[in-house]
Parts: C-alpha cells; sequence; structure tokens
C-alpha cells in the first residue's frame, strides 16, 4: 500500500528519538502551520498504555486535534499496513477541512512506510507462525532471531530479538515465497520532485538525550506506571504480544511476574530505552528523505520551530 503522492506532499513530519522534545515543538509548529497532529508512533495507538508511551496529556490535547491516538485495544496486535488504512482517511479528512496534517512520532517504520509505501506480503501461515510460537516459548527470542540471520540476515540486522512479531513475519515470509523479507521489503524513495519537503528529525547531543531518558523514566515511575501496568495486567483481555513488548511495560511485567527485582527492572528500561533511541536514529539518518534538525542543549521549542519553518 501507498499513500498517494498528492497527499503526501501536503503533509509535514515531525520525527525524533524517544525523549527528544517532539511534543512540546509539535504543539508550536501545529500552532504555526496551522496543523492537526496525527500519532507516527507504534505504541500511542494502544488504549490504557499512556504514562509509559509518553502520550500528550489531556491539556496539550485541547490545545490542538490529535488523531490516532488510543485507537487500539491492548490485547490486540496491529500492522503497518492498518496503520497505514487508518491514516489515510484520518488525512483526508483533515486536509478537507482546510488543515494541515502533522505526523509527529518516533516509529521509522512507520515514516519510512508512509514516505515509501509498504509491502504487504503474503497472508499468514498460522499452522507455520504458531510452530514458530511454539519454539519461541521453548527456547527464547535469541534464538528465534538467531534461525532468522541464517536465512535473512538483513532483516535480523534491522530487528531487535525481543521484537518477536516481527521476527516471525519475516521468517514466514521466508517460508512461504523462498525470498528473504528485506529483499521484498526493498521500497525506494520517490523521484525527489515527488517527495514531501517537510521531513524532519530532531537530533539532540547523544550525552544530553540519556540525561532526559534516565530522567524521564524516573518521572514516569513516580507518575504511576508501575500501577499503570498492574492494571494492564488485570485486565479481562489481559495484554497482546505487541503491548507486553513495549519499552517501560516488559521490564515491570518482568518484575510483577517475578522475574526481576524492582531496581533492576528500572535499569533496564533506562539502558534499553538508551539503545532503543540510538536506533531511532539510525532509522531516521538512513531515510534521504529526512532532514536532521540538530538541537543546541537547552534551544527552547520555539527556537527549533523558526529553524523547521525558516
Amino acid at each position: 500500500m501507498k499513500f498517494p503522492s498528492d497527499i503526501l506532499c501536503r503533509c509535514w513530519f515531525l520525527a525524533g528519538p524517544t525523549a527528544s522534545g517532539k511534543t512540546a515543538v509539535s504543539l508550536r509548529l501545529a500552532e504555526r502551520i496551522g496543523a492537526e497532529i496525527v500519532a507516527m508512533d507504534s505504541m500511542t495507538l494502544y488504549r490504557e498504555m499512556d504514562i509509559g508511551t509518553a502520550k500528550p496529556t489531556a491539556e496539550e490535547r485541547t490545545q490542538v486535534p490529535h488523531h490516532l491516538f488510543d485507537i487500539v485495544d491492548p490485547a490486540e496486535d496491529f500492522s503497518v499496513a492498518e496503520y497505514l488504512d487508518a491514516a489515510l482517511p484520518t488525512v483526508s479528512d483533515i486536509l478537507g477541512r482546510g488543515r494541515v496534517p502533522l505526523f509527529v512520532g518516533g516509529t521509522g517504520l512507520y515514516l519510512r512506510s508512509l514516505l515509501r509505501g509498504v509491502f504487504e506480503g503474503p497472508p499468514a501461515d498460522w499452522p507455520y507462525r504458531h510452530g514458530l510460537e511454539a519454539e519461541l516459548a521453548a527456547t527464547s527470542p535469541e534464538a528465534l532471531h538467531q534461525k532468522l540471520a541464517a536465512v535473512d540476515a538483513a532483516s535480523a540486522a534491522r530487528l531487535h530479538p525481543n521484537d518477536v512479531r516481527r521476527v516471525i513475519r519475516a521468517l514466514e515470509i521466508v517460508h512461504l515465497t523462498g525470498r528473504p523479507a528485506s529483499e521484498l521489503h526493498d521500497e525506494q524513495p520517490l523521484p525527489a520532485d515527488q517527495r514531501p519537503q517537510h521531513v524532519v528529525w530532531l537530533s539532540p547531543d547523544r550525552e544530553r538525550l540519556h540525561e532526559q531518558i534516565n530522567r524521564r523514566v524516573d518521572q514516569m515511575l513516580q507518575q504511576g506506571l508501575l500501577h499503570e501496568v498492574t492494571a494492564l495486567l488485570r485486565r479481562p483481555r489481559g495484554l497482546g504480544r505487541t503491548a507486553r513488548q513495549a519499552l517501560g511495560y516488559k521490564e515491570l511485567l518482568d518484575h510483577l511476574e517475578g522475574r526481576e527485582p524492582l531496581p533492576a527492572a528500572v535499569d533496564a528500561i533506562k539502558t534499553r530505552t538508551r539503545q532503543f533511541a540510538k536506533r531511532q536514529c539510525t532509522w531516521f539518518r538512513n531515510l534521504e528523505e529526512c532532514r536532521a534538525v540538530e538541537i543546541a542543549p537547552g534551544e527552547s521549542a520555539d527556537a527549533i520551530v523558526e529553524r523547521i519553518t525558516g
């Protein structure tokens, strides 16, 4: 599936690693260009996962209309193709009201798929998939990831071992087609004259970003993240595979289910979030359509917006 290029070129895109200040910049940028914000984050789609995903607050959502937040139950999985299917009518509605769609988030795969389209692949082979899930339960995510590396090294390099849903899908594609998913996923950028012109990512100083990540994790815990995860665990439908793997949630689930003491779980959140931010930056840096906006220490959101729009 691909977004129509005439619609794509009327959209703005603001990406960046976690804790880089996207929310504050997005609110000011939206006010400047007459935009409504569309989520470009795979975890803010989920209801009841508010603190750990750093969703905009209710007050922030009253400043600017927000879309595609809280649209998926935590028990369900949600594919990139489903995201694009949900985004297109949302964008069309925003444009129809004379407003500008502003995609904001940190999911590099979503940004790439919006800009270049997505290979949907063959239908699921449920017996094969269930076999992989049984294998996962008997071994580990790392073992399944090594199995993928043996048949599709490029996909294995791109996917984290804990991203088991996508690891399984990549193995399934090889099983069904005889070709690596990375080879079939070779979507290329549009010609330069057909691309959207307003695609930027916030690029903060690494040391400062790490400090902000550590501080944000502490703030989330003070705001009640452990209580939020406890409530999710008690839901009648439980948590799906995607929600269980979300940063902050996975580690606290390990604690609540007796696999990790709380201090170790908190340290793991900070470490893995810093690692995740590094991977996010690699995604954005490798998208030639995406322009980096370097953030100076202490630079205000208003100053950043001036440089984005200048």
